[in-house]
């Protein structure tokens, strides 16, 4: 019996790359074929030298009928592009429904990474009222607010876990704000490369209301570890029945966002970059020719929500599995935050 094949989607991006990276060093006899966008010669080296056994698809998240094909023919997908995309997430329930239902009794494995915009509690940049962390291991995707960033992907995924007729086992991966300069072809997260422009467009550096909120956060580093450990579980069969849900987060220093934009505005003030150091709110009217504000469902903002909001989690399912957040401890997010910024500005 030969190896289990994936289907990587988002193998080009921050997560995505890094966690290719780590795929090639510990697993570089699985079969892997990643979905890539119009693929540079450049880009097709660093792929195959990054992984020896994997295989470029040609494609876009709107590019379905080519997802759906591939999903229906690997028993593993990994779902680490825009977990807002529902046309691609559609996509990927259908071809692996169409898989389960030709190989009865061998259900294939979905891990998709979403993030913890589902926890935002729309505080509009004010500290939580009530500090609330969320568990992995009770969580009931179900009963967060409807309008909460990635449920409109994220439930059709959890409702799909488990389910008696053409059965798929389904891991949602949720991590906290993610920070850090990766290893893979994207350095660094979409907040801090939106942030500088942000800045740069502003003037100052500053945040979503007071920016009095905070959340659990970790190193990217420690989510390409953390995507790993479950899929080696699973590949195992040491996995929970049904996988379900995964927090990859870290609660050690959770400082706010005045104190991160504060940070930054002090440190883009002595490169040069900003004419003032510090901090102080972006207006909305901003915010709002930013295009950061468009309204979600419930009539509050996913912009404010996602950076306005608190969001607490603890990995208590990684927990069992004895992952770690290992560079999380040794290199905290506002340790971090100098190696990032110079990253992002020599993009």
């Amino acid at each position: 019996m030969g190896h289990p094949t994936i289907f990587l989607l988002g193998a080009t991006g921050y997560i995505g790359s890094d966690f290719l990276v780590q795929l090639g060093r510990t697993l570089p006899h699985l079969p892997v074929y990643a979905l890539v966008r119009t693929p540079s010669s450049e880009r097709r080296a660093w792929l195959s030298a990054t992984h020896p056994n994997l295989t470029v698809v040609e494609g876009t998240l709107d590019s379905v009928e080519v997802i759906e094909r591939q999903t229906e023919n690997a028993d593993i997908v990994i779902n680490i592009a825009s977990c807002d995309h529902v046309p691609s997430s559609q996509a990927i329930l259908s071809g692996m429904t169409k898989r389960s239902a030709k190989k009865p009794g061998d259900p294939p494995l979905l891990l998709h990474i979403s993030g913890c915009g589902c926890l935002s509690d729309n505080a509009q940049g004010n500290a939580a009222k009530d500090l609330k962390i969320y568990s992995d291991l009770d969580l009931d995707l179900e009963l967060l607010p409807k309008g909460n960033p990635h449920l409109e992907v994220d439930l059709p995924i959890f409702r799909a876990n488990g389910r008696k007729e053409n059965p798929i086992r389904t891991a949602i991966i949720i991590p906290a704000v993610v920070y850090g300069v990766g290893t893979g072809i994207q350095k660094t997260p979409t907040w801090a490369r939106m942030f500088l422009q942000f800045t740069k467009a502003n003037g100052h550096s500053g945040t979503f209301g007071p920016g009095l909120n905070s959340m659990s956060n970790i190193h990217v580093k420690d989510v390409t570890s953390a995507i790993l450990a479950v899929l080696k579980v699973a590949l195992e069969g040491k996995a929970d029945e049904g996988l379900g849900l995964y927090f990859v987060a870290c609660n050690e220093t959770r400082p706010s966002w005045h104190d991160i934009a504060s940070a930054m505005g002090d440190y883009l003030y002595q490169k040069g970059v900003l004419p003032e150091p510090g901090s102080h709110p972006f207006s909305r009217e901003f915010l709002d020719s930013m295009r950061t504000t468009d309204l979600s469902h419930d009539g509050h903002s996913e912009g404010w929500s996602e950076l306005g909001s608190n969001q607490y989690a603890k990995s208590d399912r990684l927990d069992k599995i004895g992952w770690k957040p290992v560079e999380t401890m040794r290199n905290n997010f506002l340790d971090a935050l100098k190696e990032s910024l110079d990253v992002a500005l020599q993009a």
